[in-house]
């Protein structure tokens, strides 16, 4: 059975609501039990945390002041549909191992990766991600609204971060600082203004400073307007592009499911290239949309390779 050093551990974190603390020691406990062949009570525990990560958290309300800035998102219910390449989701993995094994870490002096920064041209899957991590780490999911807090806020800038991080340390969650580059740009940049500078540097200093239990998580769709002293800050970085042809095949049998006709995919996938995952799946939707109201049962390879040339069309007439 477990030793009495971990169930004290285990009963203190409860009682000081440390859920990482507490999932942490759990795990501990688990493997402890399975070292020593209680497989089944091992597997029992394991999976007890695991359903308890998957079942809805309560929120606690978050405050007038920050309403307008930072706003409780829903987490993915299908990890399965996050389509990225097999270096992202080792990323993904490995920071959602090191928040589950952080207190094994803490030990030996180190730190989880908990500051992300995510880049890549619009509708790749920054914002799903964050919203997996929140998933498989069991934690709520929070997007800070940048551009909101630049454009309303320029003046009184400073005082909301100071709020949102103490928010950030006081509720662990998983924080996304959507639109990172409405304050992260370079301090070079020709068109800033002194207030921007000042934002910018009170924004470094609290991401260094934090030393919460949350999961912070910045998205830019361009990283090469990021301030390069941002970079430091930062535990990982995860870069995105635009689906290769193996991954739209992916998308398009995930994002058809049961609509999917008896035909190769192979033409709508190099048809589709240049889209980004978004305009994809928007793409899969149409041709479904078109299907049912045509009391059809399934998607024709036409109506899906009408729908992917008509997103790209309207692509090129952006461009």
């Amino acid at each position: 059975m477990a030793k009495a050093e971990q169930l004290k551990a285990l009963i203190s974190s409860h009682l000081k609501n440390d859920e990482n603390r507490f999932v942490a020691i759990a795990l501990q406990m688990a493997a402890s039990e399975a070292k020593k062949g209680n497989s089944n009570l091992a597997r029992e525990i394991r999976d007890l945390i695991d359903t308890s990560a998957k079942q809805s958290i309560k929120v606690v309300s978050i405050s007038n002041d920050l309403s307008e800035l930072v706003q409780h998102t829903d987490v993915a219910k299908d990890a399965s549909s996050l389509i990225v390449s097999n270096e992202i989701w080792g990323k993904i993995s490995r920071i959602v191992s090191e928040f589950h094994q952080s207190e094994k870490l803490k030990k030996h002096g180190l730190s989880n990766r908990r500051k992300i920064l995510l880049a890549g041209p619009p509708g790749t899957g920054k914002t799903m991600t964050a919203s997996v991590l929140a998933a498989k780490t069991g934690l709520p999911f929070y997007t800070v609204q940048i551009d909101r807090l630049v454009t309303k806020y320029l003046g009184e800038t400073s005082a909301k971060l100071r709020q949102i991080f103490s928010m950030i340390r006081e509720r662990p969650g998983v924080y996304l600082f959507d639109e990172f580059d409405a304050i992260a740009t370079q301090r070079g940049l020709e068109n800033e203004v002194g207030e921007m500078r000042r934002v910018l540097n009170s924004l470094l200093q609290f991401i260094e400073a934090d030393e919460s239990n949350s999961l912070i998580v910045a998205a830019t769709n361009s990283l090469h307007s990021i301030d390069l002293a941002l970079f430091r800050r930062f535990d990982d970085i995860l870069s995105y592009e635009k689906p290769q042809k193996a991954e739209v095949v992916s998308l398009l049998q995930n994002r058809l499911g049961v609509f999917l006709g008896k035909y190769s995919l192979e033409k709508v996938a190099s048809t589709a290239n240049g889209l980004s995952h978004a305009e994809i799946s928007q793409a899969c939707d149409d041709a479904i949309k078109g299907a049912i109201l045509s009391d059809q049962s399934k998607v024709t390879q036409k109506r899906l390779l009408d729908m992917v040339r008509d997103r790209k069309g309207a692509y090129s007439n952006l461009i």
